[in-house]
């Protein structure tokens, strides 16, 4: 016991460091010229690999990549998760690493497989990881004293959700309303809420790793 509980501490206070770094990588890309100048409003983070400092956006996302893969480690020796919750939690990391393999294009310049590949990596990773957090949490929901953090995961994934809806409504609006999804709303500043949201539910995956290891938990849990 003392064994499985410290190498799901080890693995999710991994995770925490990577996902608190990259969060801290983010915020200087928002503050430090030239990404500083982005309209947050209208510029999605993703648009910082384009400038002279877009590395610093390639290191902190893969950091969140790394930093979500060890909390899905965690989760797994915790006995938490199987199945289709591995599966999106899995996709969650792939996505990350291909919005860093494949570039956000310049759409000015004409079409681009690489920006399309992007696109769709960023859709991926954003829907996967609410996805994840919901499967994940739904059949410990049941418990007694394993309900608490499994209803703060669905309440991560749910808000995560809602935060991407916006984006969705404007998809699906665009072939009525004439209006270009990307215009139809504040994508940047939505995508930036949706972020906060999902690293938060990423941290939240964390806790519920630790907090199951502990003997109260895991014994109400059998």
């Amino acid at each position: 016991m003392r064994s499985r509980a410290g190498t799901v501490g080890a693995f999710a206070r991994l995770g925490v460091l990577c996902v608190a770094v990259s969060v801290v990588l983010y915020g200087v890309l928002h503050v430090v010229p030239p990404s500083a100048g982005l309209d947050w409003s209208s510029r999605t983070i993703s648009q910082y690999a384009l400038l002279s400092n877009g590395w610093v956006f390639d290191v902190a996302t893969l950091l969140l990549a790394a930093g979500s893969f060890a909390v899905l480690v965690a989760l797994l020796r915790a006995g938490l998760v199987r199945g289709a919750a591995v599966a999106a939690l899995l996709l969650w990391v792939g996505g990350l690493v291909g919005v860093v393999w494949f570039e956000k294009h310049n759409w000015a310049a004409g079409p681009s497989m690489s920006g399309d590949i992007h696109r769709v990596a960023s859709l991926v990773a954003f829907l996967s990881l609410p996805a994840g957090a919901l499967l994940a949490a739904t059949p410990w929901l049941r418990g007694v004293r394993a309900t608490q953090p499994a209803r703060l995961v669905a309440l991560g994934g749910l808000v995560s959700l809602l935060c991407f809806s916006p984006i969705l409504w404007a998809l699906v609006s665009e072939s009525w309303t004439g209006v270009r999804w990307w215009r139809a709303i504040p994508l940047g500043g939505v995508e930036r809420l949706l972020g906060v949201a999902e690293v938060v539910t990423v941290l939240l995956l964390a806790w519920w790793a630790v907090r199951a290891t502990r003997p109260p938990l895991m014994s109400a849990a059998r």
